[in-house]
């Protein structure tokens, strides 16, 4: 098979799932990742045979998504922000929203000259890696109940060069968290999708992506919005804010809960005019 027989068939067999334009993105995608060939190549050398080996591996990628596999699982890539990090099935795939998120926080870290930042529910790094190699003065600890997350963070940390303290750990268990020493800043995208509202959520990231770091019981959707509350209390600096990414239907409750606790918070919307984040300011 030509390298543009091979092009045009992704296309037309995602174009049935996913439409022309999604299509179009995901195809690029693989064929820069998988065989290191983008469209300029496509145009210019199509006619040329490909490889067996890479025909046989591309074919295979193409019957994973459309059996509803992301992309970024075949890949083992994800972009965020400006970093190209591993992502695998044992973590979150990293979602614009989150990258808003880690905006305000490294807009407030560079205005205020902050320290020390902890990253709750660390995933694949992304937010912590991104922060620190932002600002590279800060010192981030990271912390996450998975061992597996764990290990993608840490790898995605070494190839960025971003020294970050890694910490498995539950955060809801109480116990553990009187280790941690005192923050400038907070920064978590924590679970907060309720299960009852699971069938919304598209197959790709159900089936694929851990249910830990997605869900949480319906009768506690704000399980860890609280006790990251009731920690801030003791370790978090006074002047030091807390960045959270929320269901938008919680996120008001959410700004409710912390400023019942003494916090100043307010809610702040995505580019998609949904209220996304809360950020919470310890004055006392």
């Amino acid at each position: 098979m030509h390298w543009k027989e091979l092009y045009q068939l992704f296309l037309n067999e995602l174009t049935l799932k996913y439409g022309m334009d999604e299509a179009v993105a995901i195809s690029r995608l693989c064929f820069e990742e998988m065989a290191g060939k983008d469209r300029f190549f496509i145009l210019t050398k199509g006619n040329e045979q490909v490889d067996i080996t890479i025909e046989t591996a591309m074919l295979h990628g193409l019957t994973q998504l459309k059996n509803d596999v992301p992309v970024q699982h075949i890949t083992g890539k994800a972009w965020f922000r400006n970093l190209h990090l591993k992502v695998t099935p044992d973590t979150l795939i990293p979602r614009p929203e989150t990258e808003e998120l880690v905006q305000q926080a490294i807009d407030f870290i560079e205005k205020e000259n902050k320290k020390s930042v902890l990253d709750i529910g660390t995933g694949s790094g992304c937010i912590a890696v991104s922060i620190k190699k932002e600002c590279g003065q800060v010192l981030v600890t990271a912390i996450d109940y998975s061992k597996k997350a764990l290990e993608v963070a840490i790898e995605n940390a070494t190839k960025q060069q971003t020294p970050i303290t890694f910490v498995e750990m539950n955060f809801l268990e109480e116990k553990n968290c009187t280790t941690l020493p005192i923050f400038d800043v907070i920064i978590s995208n924590p679970p907060y999708i309720p299960i009852a509202q699971k069938d919304l959520i598209d197959k790709n990231v159900t089936a694929h992506e851990p249910a830990m770091a997605l869900f949480v019981e319906d009768e506690q959707p704000l399980i860890f919005y609280e006790k990251i509350a009731l920690f801030a209390q003791d370790h978090l600096m006074q002047g030091g804010q807390i960045f959270m990414e929320t269901h938008w239907q919680y996120a008001y409750e959410v700004a409710a809960y912390f400023i019942a606790h003494g916090f100043e918070a307010r809610v702040i919307k995505d580019f998609f005019d949904k209220e996304r984040i809360v950020a919470a300011i310890r004055r006392q």
